[in-house]
């Protein structure tokens, strides 16, 4: 195992050659005219911000957009429920991210009793046909599930209820997140299990240590999403830290109970 000055010299090295891989695909994606959807989603505090951050560096601010979906209107409560995220959907040439997107539904809506019962098994039922829809539209979709364990978002969220420069990443959530934390788990597992589809696969992060973290979804991110050539510069992620669904990370352990 490498210490960690060494690890902190590997991202040192590893962050702005894989943040330049991305602006080659990014010109790429322009010029050709891919639409990317990005989709982050995980556990408070499991480092959606600072991977998202590590990932829009670099790139164009008028080609790149990130949502961070607001809580309902009471005119969006009476929508079709995929209604208003469809005009954040990126257009030819455009890559959005979003920082949590219709999942809430699959995770906090169902935890923390803000859906129904029947509304939450609906979303979990329909939500593999949109996707499909979108792919077969064109869109390139990437899902990314950050997973962290109990031991470190408790540190997480404690530092940003002491450190006043994370005062804005708190929120009332947050309470929730530890003592519903088993809760929130089998929400997790129940989401994926029924929205991995071959079209819109999910893909699962070990967050625990942040860097390893963010330099495998900038790799996994070049990899499935860039042409070959491109692509074939960028070594694969550590399975270890990304890797796949699977029904057996249910179990063996990869994935935080």
């Amino acid at each position: 195992m490498t210490d960690k000055n060494t690890s902190d010299d590997d991202y040192d090295r590893d962050l702005p050659r894989l943040q330049l891989a991305l602006v080659r695909y990014q010109q790429h994606a322009i010029a050709a005219g891919d639409k990317v959807l990005i989709i982050f989603e995980g556990r408070d505090a499991a480092g959606k911000d600072g991977s998202i951050h590590r990932i829009t560096e670099h790139l164009s601010t008028r080609a790149t957009r990130v949502v961070a979906p607001p809580k309902p209107s009471d005119r969006e409560k009476t929508q079709w429920f995929f209604q208003r995220y469809v005009p954040w959907l990126p257009a030819a040439g455009e890559t959005v991210i979003f920082n949590r997107s219709w999942y809430n539904r699959g995770g906090v809506e169902p935890v923390m009793g803000f859906c129904t019962e029947d509304e939450h098994e609906n979303f979990l039922r329909n939500v593999p046909g949109f996707e499909g829809m979108l792919v077969d539209s064109g869109v390139r979709l990437v899902k990314l599930w950050l997973d962290v364990s109990r031991k470190e978002q408790k540190k997480r969220l404690e530092e940003r209820r002491t450190d006043p420069l994370k005062a804005l990443k708190t929120s009332p959530l947050d309470e929730a997140a530890q003592s519903r934390f088993d809760a929130y788990s089998e929400a997790r597992d129940s989401m994926l299990r029924r929205t991995h589809s071959e079209k819109a696969p999910w893909v699962c992060v070990r967050s625990d240590e942040k860097k390893p973290a963010r330099l495998d979804i900038l790799r996994h991110l070049v990899r499935s999403l860039a042409p070959k050539d491109l692509a074939d510069e960028v070594e694969a992620p550590d399975p270890g830290v990304l890797f796949p669904f699977e029904l057996g990370a249910l179990s063996d352990g990869r994935l935080a109970r």
